[in-house]
């Protein structure tokens, strides 16, 4: 695997701990030599995971949309900050530069880019697999609620098992680098219904 796409908050969040996460995955990438791809800003967790990386000696990659440089977020100590026209172009390139996903804590901007991957995988637009970094159970509500959908028959089983998880970012990479994307077909057959 040679880059790792991490979605994630533009602000820090309400507790030390989800930066602190930021901070210790950036520097796991580094380590492991896995490049990180990321939505080119300085603030928030973005800032934290980008400077963590980079601090480490790490490969970075920023991708951010001119609105965005332009009102003076972008990270300019990036060396590789790819300026791009809409959000639409950010995460097609972020996927096309990426072997796997990770989501941060975040808001519905975290929460969009992650569930779009998760879509085409599942659809099989690519086999790449994806994780959220459940720091302090962050997303313990969410994975309830896709629970709820698979038991409701909107999703399979299989689907939902696409989507890892770990409070910690070393088990949380260990099992996106060691996971076999499955690709079974999306689609409920007709005598499914």
């Amino acid at each position: 695997m040679n880059r790792i796409c991490v979605f994630s908050g533009s602000n820090l969040g309400r507790h030390d701990q989800y930066r602190t996460s930021a901070v210790e995955l950036g520097a796991l990438l580094a380590e492991r030599q896995i490049g990180l791809v990321y939505g080119g800003a300085a603030v928030g967790l973005m800032g934290a995971v980008a400077d963590s990386a980079l601090a480490a000696g790490g490969e970075v990659i920023g991708v951010i949309p001119r609105a965005l440089v332009e009102r003076e977020v972008a990270h300019t100590g990036l060396q590789d900050l790819r300026i791009v026209d809409s959000m639409h172009e950010r995460k097609a390139l972020m996927a096309e530069l990426s072997d796997a996903f990770i989501a941060l804590p975040g808001g519905i901007g975290t929460l969009e880019e992650i569930f779009e991957v998760w879509t085409w995988t599942q659809l099989g637009a690519h086999a790449k697999p994806c994780g959220l970094l459940n720091t302090l159970d962050f997303y313990d509500g969410l994975l309830a609620f896709l629970d709820h959908v698979v038991d409701e028959s909107f999703l399979k089983p299989v689907h939902r098992q696409m989507l890892l998880s770990s409070d910690s970012p070393t088990d949380l990479l260990n099992g996106l680098l060691t996971h076999q994307v499955s690709t079974e077909t999306k689609w409920i057959s007709r005598d499914e219904r």
